[in-house]
């Protein structure tokens, strides 16, 4: 028998530990956190930035520090 909290055994005698919190799991989505979906965006947007490194050296036969230490 459960009152206000605490729990009354068999014997009539009080407890009065904490009642235990209904237990759920919060649906965030499909692509939050460390899923599949965000692992290939993460390497699509790292191979989109490493072609495009690349293409800036290519093109202005510079590298990345040295225009950067033109500016």
């Amino acid at each position: 028998m459960r009152t206000n909290g605490a729990i009354i055994d068999d014997q009539g005698k009080m407890n009065n530990f904490a009642v235990e919190p209904k237990v759920y799991v919060d649906e965030q989505g499909d692509r939050t956190g460390f899923t599949p979906y965000a692992e290939v965006l993460n390497g699509r947007l790292a191979m989109i930035g490493f072609v495009s490194l690349i293409a800036l050296e290519v093109l202005t036969g510079h590298g990345v520090f040295d225009i950067f230490a033109n500016l």
